[in-house]
């Protein structure tokens, strides 16, 4: 069973503008079958997967290219970045062609891949201004419902318009973890995979295909162990030299280390907000797992039950909030970074998450609970930045927007994505 994504509409976009479109996202999250979905009945298809293709297309790039004309889909292609450089002859070559025929331009290779960290680089220097590049992740809880979400942004107005349509049910906390303890991959979600068994596969592959050849083979133990390690410690202030310490291992291996889990899309870094006023401000990143089910299988949870009632159970549920806001963005090919961070200074005052946006701060608080005492208590601190502070958020799990006052509202954390 197909589910539709959210990211369709942003694919079928950037068909109108660019001749490539480059779909980087963890392995199994459903990359190759949107593509399919969308260009399989116009598209040829060929997977770097395959042995001999992965060798043509690495020892003779140009000869590849030559047997898999465009229109093309090209999966993994993370495992021959030199084809983009040929890709770029070719698409310069096409475009000289469509303007002295007086044609327009079209959409002639989807490429999808599941390690930016093998194709960053050669995908500025090659393809700049000739390709769309998306992020796509595992489902967020609106997808997974077979329904259609929208971009995550926190004004209040834009929320309550979207609550007065909703046709989606009420989750409690109990019905909320049990999301969490699934995550969104898309082989758990449609019960095409016993999870246990999936997420031990998945694991293993991504170790054995995306990670070994980045680190030495000896590494390998330890490699898995500070994946381990980084699932405890989801939705925590990022502190390189008590990892390394605790580890084992130097702290330029621990920053190599998560750069690869970041370009692989396993993880994610909420940078705090910095300002000309930010000397007391911790400096460093935010960890956060982006599928909840993948670092709860890490984690060792055995159940929704005991990570509802364990001592993470905050963690695992601000990770859920801050990944689902995330996976918005993404949908819409809409930059993190330039929106989302968090809050925390040397006196321990601390904001979850920060939306900024034309020299306005929206504050957001994360509570598992419902009708937390003081959750805006910090919001206050914001003002010395000198931006207008806005109608913040408490996320947590009641039943539908309400007021606290007429500054904060509480926002049910199962209406996130619609």
């Amino acid at each position: 069973m197909y589910i539709k994504r959210d990211i369709e509409q942003s694919i079928i976009k950037a068909e109108k503008s660019f001749q490539a479109i480059v779909i980087y996202g963890p392995r199994q999250v459903g990359k190759s079958t949107t593509v399919d979905m969308l260009f399989g009945d116009r598209f040829k298809s060929v997977t770097l997967d395959d042995t001999k293709e992965r060798e043509l297309a690495i020892n003779n790039p140009k000869g590849f290219l030559e047997v898999h004309p465009w229109p093309l889909i090209i999966d993994e292609v993370q495992k021959a970045p030199d084809l983009l450089s040929e890709i770029k002859v070719i698409i310069d070559e096409q475009r000289k062609i469509w303007l002295k025929e007086n044609k327009d331009r079209e959409l002639m290779y989807v490429l999808t891949g599941s390690n930016q960290f093998e194709l960053q680089q050669t995908i500025s220097e090659s393809l700049a201004g000739r390709a769309a590049v998306l992020n796509m992740s595992s489902m967020n809880q609106i997808e997974s419902q077979g329904l259609s979400g929208t971009q995550f942004i926190p004004k209040i107005k834009e929320l309550l318009e979207k609550e007065n349509t909703s046709n989606i049910k009420y989750k409690n906390k109990k019905e909320i973890f049990e999301l969490i303890f699934r995550g969104g991959m898309p082989d758990i979600v449609t019960n095409n995979s016993e999870r246990e068994i999936y997420f031990k596969s998945y694991f293993d592959t991504y170790i054995e295909k995306d990670v070994l050849k980045l680190i030495s083979a000896s590494s390998e133990l330890q490699f898995r162990r500070f994946i381990s390690y980084l699932a405890l410690r989801t939705g925590k202030v990022v502190n390189y030299e008590v990892f390394a310490r605790e580890l084992g291992i130097d702290s330029n291996t621990i920053k190599r280390w998560l750069s690869i889990l970041v370009t692989s899309g396993i993880i994610v870094l909420l940078e705090p907000y910095m300002s000309n006023v930010s000397n007391r401000i911790i400096k460093a990143p935010k960890l956060y797992f982006m599928d909840t089910g993948l670092c709860a299988y890490l984690c060792k949870w055995p159940s929704a039950e005991m990570l509802e009632e364990c001592a993470m159970s905050g963690d695992f549920f601000e990770t859920f909030v801050v990944s689902e806001i995330i996976k918005s963005f993404y949908n819409f090919n809409i930059n993190v970074k330039n929106y989302l961070y968090y809050y925390r200074d040397i006196d321990q005052k601390e904001v979850d998450l920060l939306y900024v946006e034309n020299n306005a701060i929206y504050p957001i608080e994360i509570k598992k609970g419902e009708n937390p005492s003081k959750p805006n208590k910090n919001f206050n601190v914001l003002r010395k930045y000198g931006l207008e502070i806005k109608e913040g958020l408490v996320i947590d799990t009641c039943d539908k927007i309400r007021p606290i006052n007429e500054m904060v509202y509480t926002y049910p954390v199962y209406l996130l994505g619609k």
